[in-house]
């Protein structure tokens, strides 16, 4: 058994949490390939190859481990990170029509409420932890987390209308390009909201097949073998709406030749922008299995937690890129107020999981 400790394990989860906030930043410097186009080639190397490739190098006896873990577990993790991969597209489109900050705010906030309470609810494991040390901490902490959430979406929302309109010609269209619709992208953030959480749902499935993977001498690794089932659920549906988007607007070209204009230079650096995506996306993936299996007695806090720090190093991001400058007095307060209740439901999410691995 791998021994708690929140600490490490909060650390981890900051590694992954950066790695993810980090991941959409090299899309701005892709340029003539359309969303279908650059949303696969991300795809197939975080949510396929990697998860492959990850669990060979991790995993030991990796062929007799799939071998003697359940089929349902397999099964049920490959669906359910199906109905993740239909979360994860509807994200990426709802960015396009009611942008990054609102997105975010709707989808991650119900995201990490019910990615984090429904799962202990269903096991009947959620009303006992009132009763241990440091559970009336992680409650509060979830609360505090979402609240900063949700204050960030609005900061960013504000910041979104101030700055509407200063779009220069320096600041080419790209894969990303919002086309503003609050009705579709309300709609499509809640589905993601949704269906987001359901990837934490596939990971619980999936754990009879890492207590077979750590019977094996994969210890703290374990977890990796389950992103053969959750990741690659989530590619297949990806790629049957990539696909129907391609058939629809004749863009699979894309992929070897760009639109007549495009520098020569410009389809390898797509490539290496979308890898590049592709493995800083998987690497929340690798990071928040280290910190999960080191959280001890309140493991299902891990994705509040994640989830919360993915939004505040967003938001530092964003700090450092000067995407905040030229805002007004008010709306810089706000987001440096959702700022602190993001680091505070941190605080409290670790200090409750320290309590409890106390």
């Amino acid at each position: 058994m791998i021994p708690a400790d929140p600490i490490l394990g909060t650390f981890y989860h900051g590694v992954g949490a950066l790695s993810s906030s980090a991941c959409y930043t090299p899309q701005k410097k892709v340029r003539g390939w359309s969303w279908q186009t650059y949303w696969l080639a991300q795809a197939s190397v975080c949510w396929f190859l990697l998860p492959i490739l990850g669990a060979i190098a991790t995993i030991p006896h990796l062929r007799t481990v799939l071998t003697e873990a359940p089929v349902a577990a397999m099964r049920n993790s490959f669906l359910l990170g199906m109905a993740y991969g239909v979360g994860g597209t509807a994200f990426g489109i709802s960015i396009r029509y009611i942008g990054f900050s609102l997105t975010y705010a709707i989808a991650v906030g119900l995201s990490s409420v019910l990615g984090t309470l429904i799962p202990p609810l269903v096991a009947g494991t959620l009303a006992g932890t009132f009763d241990k040390p440091g559970g009336g901490y992680i409650f509060l902490g979830i609360a505090i987390g979402t609240l900063g959430i949700a204050v960030t979406g609005a900061a960013g929302r504000l910041k979104e209308q101030g700055l509407q309109g200063k779009k220069t010609e320096s600041q080419p269209e790209t894969a990303f390009e919002a086309h503003f619709s609050i009705g579709k992208g309300l709609a499509l953030s809640l589905l993601a909201g949704v269906l987001s959480a359901v990837y934490n749902f596939s990971l619980n499935a999936g754990q009879p097949i890492a207590d077979v993977a750590a019977q094996h001498g994969a210890d703290v690794w374990q977890g990796n073998v389950v992103y053969i089932f959750s990741n690659t659920g989530a590619f297949l549906t990806t790629l049957i709406y990539c696909a129907y988007l391609h058939l629809k607007h004749k863009s699979l070209g894309e992929f070897v030749s760009l639109p007549s204009g495009e520098q020569t230079t410009q389809l390898p650096l797509n490539f290496v922008m979308a890898g590049l995506t592709g493995v800083l996306w998987y690497g929340q993936f690798f990071f928040y299995n280290l910190g999960h299996v080191r959280m001890g007695a309140y493991k299902f806090s891990s994705w509040a937690l994640h989830m919360t720090m993915l939004v505040l190093f967003s938001g530092l991001i964003a700090l450092i890129l000067k995407e905040w400058n030229g805002c007004r007095r008010k709306t810089q307060l706000l987001f440096a107020f959702s700022m602190a209740l993001l680091i505070l439901g941190v605080f409290v999410l670790t200090y409750g999981n320290y309590l409890g691995g106390a």
